[in-house]
């Protein structure tokens, strides 16, 4: 799958972590645990409970001579991997990391916990500033790393701490507080190497029906104005000119298809992908769409999808 010297070195790690008592799946579905439900497989997959196994895990890959690849997936709402796959290990975090604790207002976020159900449980508790994460059908994890947001609001706003491990290194397992994250535009400075395993929020005080209002609003807006289907939101970020969206209308490419992927004609940011079809196709409709708008409006667009597996 890999290539011979790549594939040794994963059944070396593989071997390694089987023999310490870890659950490793050859073969593991990647491309399917994504929203976009389309691309390859990881060369092996491990999914972990608890705390205790990942800080295990960090200190076997630390400790090995041996390297691979990484990738810590969370939802896969911004990911696409490429038809071949990924060569290396898949690591996803298990129900034993969704969780959410209260402190007047502040709220402690498990890393693998869903955003919009943690939006609806923190507005239950009376506590706005997170409605926004409704909508956005991504991890806590991920939210971190990629400073989720939408509807005027980014998660920067209400994290205050996210605790992290390296997986190559051996340092212990930290809260980082916010201004040491560096987050940007759908950025920061975590690394690929780094979990989120938890989050710290604090919100301020509001009412859970006027709250539920605001989930509902934000719920009906996203259905009237962006697609269902196979897709991972928006693709492109927005340059400081103008909304991608606006960008890519204008350039003729609302509706484009490529084999099985097509811009959406719903929402011209959104790349949908058909049943059974090729990631491959949605990362060529990705380079189209970029070059026919750096052709026609001089603006290069900056891709807001994780790609794995591409050259």
């Amino acid at each position: 799958m890999c290539g011979s010297e790549v594939d040794e070195e994963l059944q070396q790690t593989i071997q390694k972590l089987r023999a310490d008592g870890f659950f490793v799946v050859e073969g593991a579905p990647f491309g399917a645990r994504t929203t976009y439900r389309v691309g390859g497989l990881a060369a092996a997959g491990l999914e972990l409970s608890t705390v205790e196994e990942l800080q295990h895990l960090r200190d076997l890959l630390v400790g090995s001579e041996v390297k691979i690849p990484l990738f810590i997936l969370g939802r896969g709402s911004n990911v696409l991997v490429a038809d071949h796959g990924f060569c290396g290990l898949l690591i996803t975090l298990g129900a034993g990391f969704s969780w959410l604790k209260q402190e007047g207002r502040n709220v402690e976020i498990g890393g693998a916990s869903p955003l919009p159900v943690m939006a609806r449980r923190i507005a239950t508790l009376g506590l706005g500033g997170f409605t926004w994460a409704v909508g956005v059908p991504g991890s806590m994890g991920g939210a971190v790393r990629m400073n989720a947001g939408g509807h005027g609001h980014v998660l920067a706003e209400t994290l205050r701490e996210a605790l992290l491990v390296d997986l190559e290194t051996d340092a212990p397992s930290a809260w980082e507080p916010v201004g040491a994250l560096e987050l940007g535009y759908r950025s920061s400075s975590i690394r690929e190497s780094q979990v989120v395993i938890a989050a710290r929020l604090e919100l301020a005080p509001g009412d859970p029906s006027v709250l539920a209002g605001e989930l509902s609003d934000i719920v009906a807006w996203r259905r009237a104005h962006q697609p269902g289907g196979q897709n991972a939101g928006s693709v492109f970020m927005n340059p400081s000119t103008s909304p991608a969206a606006q960008l890519i209308e204008e350039s003729g490419l609302k509706g484009y298809r490529y084999r099985t992927a097509m811009v959406s004609a719903k929402h011209a940011n959104f790349i949908q992908a058909d049943p059974q079809g090729s990631a491959d196709d949605v990362f060529h409709l990705m380079h189209v769409v970029g070059e026919t708008v750096k052709l026609r409006t001089g603006v290069e667009l900056r891709s807001e999808v994780r790609l794995v597996g591409f050259s």
